[in-house]
Protein backbone atom coordinates (compact mmCIF):
# COMPACT_ATOMS: atom_id res chain seq x y z
CA UNK A 1 0.00 0.00 0.00
CA UNK A 2 1.03 3.56 -0.68
CA UNK A 3 1.36 6.59 0.97
CA UNK A 4 -1.95 8.04 2.80
CA UNK A 5 -1.47 10.53 4.74
CA UNK A 6 1.41 13.49 5.25
CA UNK A 7 2.79 15.03 8.35
CA UNK A 8 4.92 18.11 8.83
CA UNK A 9 7.22 19.45 11.13
CA UNK A 10 6.64 22.93 11.68
CA UNK A 11 9.77 24.72 12.75
CA UNK A 12 12.35 24.63 10.28
CA UNK A 13 10.26 23.26 8.13
CA UNK A 14 7.75 25.30 7.62
CA UNK A 15 8.53 28.73 9.56
CA UNK A 16 12.42 30.09 9.99
CA UNK A 17 11.92 29.72 13.57
CA UNK A 18 14.69 27.83 14.85
CA UNK A 19 17.21 30.96 15.04
CA UNK A 20 14.36 32.77 16.61
CA UNK A 21 14.24 30.40 19.51
CA UNK A 22 17.65 30.02 19.62
CA UNK A 23 18.05 34.10 19.81
CA UNK A 24 15.33 33.61 22.93
CA UNK A 25 16.39 30.94 24.76
CA UNK A 26 20.25 32.38 24.65
CA UNK A 27 19.14 35.79 25.69
CA UNK A 28 16.95 34.24 28.25
CA UNK A 29 19.64 32.17 29.41
CA UNK A 30 22.25 35.18 30.24
CA UNK A 31 19.67 37.26 31.46
CA UNK A 32 19.03 34.38 34.35
CA UNK A 33 22.52 33.56 35.07
CA UNK A 34 22.73 30.64 33.27
CA UNK A 35 25.92 29.00 30.78
CA UNK A 36 24.72 28.22 26.93
CA UNK A 37 26.92 25.25 26.07
CA UNK A 38 28.31 24.51 22.88
CA UNK A 39 25.99 21.15 22.26
CA UNK A 40 22.89 23.39 23.37
CA UNK A 41 20.75 24.25 20.33
CA UNK A 42 21.58 21.13 18.79
CA UNK A 43 20.11 19.09 21.98
CA UNK A 44 17.15 21.55 22.52
CA UNK A 45 15.72 20.63 18.46
CA UNK A 46 12.89 18.33 18.71
CA UNK A 47 12.36 18.72 22.60
CA UNK A 48 8.86 19.06 24.34
CA UNK A 49 8.06 22.23 26.10
CA UNK A 50 8.66 20.22 29.44
CA UNK A 51 12.03 18.69 28.70
CA UNK A 52 13.51 22.02 27.38
CA UNK A 53 12.63 24.06 30.34
CA UNK A 54 14.12 21.49 32.57
CA UNK A 55 17.24 21.03 30.32
CA UNK A 56 17.29 25.18 30.67
CA UNK A 57 16.93 25.10 34.70
CA UNK A 58 18.75 22.08 35.75
CA UNK A 59 21.69 21.67 32.86
CA UNK A 60 22.39 25.41 32.26
CA UNK A 61 22.22 26.95 35.44
CA UNK A 62 19.05 29.29 34.46
CA UNK A 63 17.60 30.57 38.31
CA UNK A 64 14.57 29.67 37.82
CA UNK A 65 12.15 26.71 38.32
CA UNK A 66 10.97 24.92 34.74
CA UNK A 67 7.37 25.85 34.77
CA UNK A 68 8.57 29.75 35.13
CA UNK A 69 11.20 29.12 32.65
CA UNK A 70 8.79 26.98 29.98
CA UNK A 71 6.29 30.35 30.44
CA UNK A 72 8.91 33.10 29.96
CA UNK A 73 9.90 31.95 27.48
CA UNK A 74 7.44 31.24 25.27
CA UNK A 75 5.57 34.42 25.82
CA UNK A 76 8.68 36.16 24.46
CA UNK A 77 8.22 34.03 21.20
CA UNK A 78 4.77 34.98 21.00
CA UNK A 79 5.64 38.68 20.90
CA UNK A 80 8.00 37.74 18.21
CA UNK A 81 5.37 36.02 16.42
CA UNK A 82 2.48 38.78 16.83
CA UNK A 83 5.65 41.07 14.95
CA UNK A 84 5.70 38.51 12.49
CA UNK A 85 5.56 34.91 11.29
CA UNK A 86 8.88 33.60 9.42
CA UNK A 87 7.30 31.78 6.75
CA UNK A 88 9.80 29.85 5.08
CA UNK A 89 9.92 30.09 0.78
CA UNK A 90 7.53 27.87 -0.69
CA UNK A 91 5.22 27.07 2.89
CA UNK A 92 2.14 27.82 2.29
CA UNK A 93 2.21 26.52 -1.57
CA UNK A 94 3.59 23.23 -0.96
CA UNK A 95 1.17 22.56 1.81
CA UNK A 96 -1.87 23.58 -0.71
CA UNK A 97 -0.07 21.24 -3.10
CA UNK A 98 0.26 18.39 -1.08
CA UNK A 99 -3.36 18.73 0.52
CA UNK A 100 -4.92 18.18 -2.84
CA UNK A 101 -3.02 14.73 -2.12
CA UNK A 102 -3.77 13.24 0.87
CA UNK A 103 -4.72 14.38 4.81
CA UNK A 104 -2.13 15.99 6.70
CA UNK A 105 -0.84 16.13 10.33
CA UNK A 106 1.32 18.69 12.02
CA UNK A 107 3.76 17.06 14.38
CA UNK A 108 5.42 20.17 16.20
CA UNK A 109 7.93 20.37 19.38
CA UNK A 110 7.02 23.96 19.85
CA UNK A 111 4.01 24.32 22.77
CA UNK A 112 0.12 24.68 21.40
CA UNK A 113 -0.11 28.22 21.95
CA UNK A 114 3.03 28.86 19.56
CA UNK A 115 1.52 26.30 16.82
CA UNK A 116 -2.39 27.07 16.90
CA UNK A 117 -0.48 31.06 16.65
CA UNK A 118 1.40 30.26 13.75
CA UNK A 119 -1.67 28.02 11.88
CA UNK A 120 -3.85 31.00 12.37
CA UNK A 121 -2.10 34.05 11.37
CA UNK A 122 -0.84 32.42 8.10
CA UNK A 123 -3.95 30.80 7.65
CA UNK A 124 -2.18 27.09 7.10
CA UNK A 125 -4.89 25.71 9.99
CA UNK A 126 -7.65 25.11 7.34
CA UNK A 127 -5.09 22.37 5.90
CA UNK A 128 -4.30 20.23 8.75
CA UNK A 129 -6.76 17.60 10.11
CA UNK A 130 -4.92 16.71 12.63
CA UNK A 131 -2.46 19.23 14.53
CA UNK A 132 -0.19 17.88 17.77
CA UNK A 133 2.55 19.45 20.35
CA UNK A 134 5.39 17.24 21.34
CA UNK A 135 4.07 18.66 25.24
CA UNK A 136 0.69 16.51 24.51
CA UNK A 137 2.40 13.14 24.55
CA UNK A 138 4.77 11.39 26.66
CA UNK A 139 8.25 11.86 25.13
CA UNK A 140 9.64 14.73 22.72
CA UNK A 141 11.43 13.88 19.63
CA UNK A 142 13.49 11.87 19.17
CA UNK A 143 11.23 9.41 20.50
CA UNK A 144 8.56 8.65 18.02
CA UNK A 145 5.18 9.90 20.37
CA UNK A 146 4.09 12.87 18.39
CA UNK A 147 4.24 11.05 14.67
CA UNK A 148 2.56 8.03 16.29
CA UNK A 149 0.04 10.09 17.70
CA UNK A 150 -0.58 12.49 14.64
CA UNK A 151 -1.07 8.77 12.91
CA UNK A 152 -3.86 7.27 14.83
CA UNK A 153 -5.41 10.41 15.04
CA UNK A 154 -5.37 10.34 11.16
CA UNK A 155 -6.53 7.15 11.38
CA UNK A 156 -3.20 6.05 9.40
CA UNK A 157 -1.00 3.26 10.25
CA UNK A 158 2.42 5.05 10.15
CA UNK A 159 3.96 2.92 8.15
CA UNK A 160 1.66 4.38 5.15
CA UNK A 161 2.83 8.01 6.18
CA UNK A 162 5.31 10.33 5.26
CA UNK A 163 7.18 12.80 6.81
CA UNK A 164 8.89 16.11 6.14
CA UNK A 165 11.18 17.13 8.75
CA UNK A 166 14.79 19.30 9.05
CA UNK A 167 16.12 18.24 12.36
CA UNK A 168 18.44 15.40 13.50
CA UNK A 169 15.70 14.64 16.52
CA UNK A 170 12.98 14.95 14.42
CA UNK A 171 14.42 13.10 11.23
CA UNK A 172 14.83 10.20 14.19
CA UNK A 173 11.49 10.41 15.58
CA UNK A 174 9.88 10.41 11.89
CA UNK A 175 11.84 7.01 11.33
CA UNK A 176 11.16 5.49 14.37
CA UNK A 177 7.35 5.95 14.37
CA UNK A 178 7.72 4.08 10.59
CA UNK A 179 7.22 6.40 8.31
CA UNK A 180 8.70 7.40 4.59
CA UNK A 181 11.14 10.55 5.76
CA UNK A 182 11.48 13.38 3.89
CA UNK A 183 14.39 15.36 4.72
CA UNK A 184 14.37 19.40 4.30
CA UNK A 185 17.43 20.50 6.34
CA UNK A 186 17.98 23.69 7.23
CA UNK A 187 22.02 24.74 6.10
CA UNK A 188 22.25 26.72 9.41
CA UNK A 189 20.98 24.22 11.30
CA UNK A 190 22.39 20.57 9.65
CA UNK A 191 21.23 17.31 11.05
CA UNK A 192 23.70 14.75 11.92
CA UNK A 193 24.76 12.63 9.15
CA UNK A 194 23.74 9.39 10.44
CA UNK A 195 19.97 11.30 10.94
CA UNK A 196 19.95 12.09 7.51
CA UNK A 197 21.27 9.13 6.21
CA UNK A 198 17.33 7.80 7.68
CA UNK A 199 15.37 10.00 4.88
CA UNK A 200 14.15 8.78 1.64
CA UNK A 201 14.68 11.68 -0.07
CA UNK A 202 16.89 14.91 0.78
CA UNK A 203 15.50 18.23 -0.56
CA UNK A 204 17.21 21.52 -0.84
CA UNK A 205 13.73 23.55 -0.51
CA UNK A 206 10.29 22.95 -0.27
CA UNK A 207 9.56 24.14 -4.18
CA UNK A 208 10.82 20.46 -4.74
CA UNK A 209 8.21 18.91 -2.58
CA UNK A 210 5.77 16.84 -5.06
CA UNK A 211 3.08 14.25 -4.52
CA UNK A 212 5.91 12.62 -7.12
CA UNK A 213 8.95 13.01 -4.83
CA UNK A 214 6.58 11.72 -1.63
CA UNK A 215 5.84 8.46 -3.38
CA UNK A 216 8.72 7.85 -5.68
Amino acid sequence: MGITAVVFDMDGVLIDSEPIWEQVRRGYVAERGGQWLPETQERLMGMSTDEWAVYLSAELGVDAPPEIVAREVIERMAARYAEAVPLLPGAVEAVQRISEQWPLGLASSSPRALIDTVLRRTGLIEYFTVTFSTEEVDRGKPAPDVYLTVAAFLRQQPTHCAAVEDSGNGLRAAHAAGMRVIAAPRPEYPPAPNALALATRVISGLDDLTPALITG
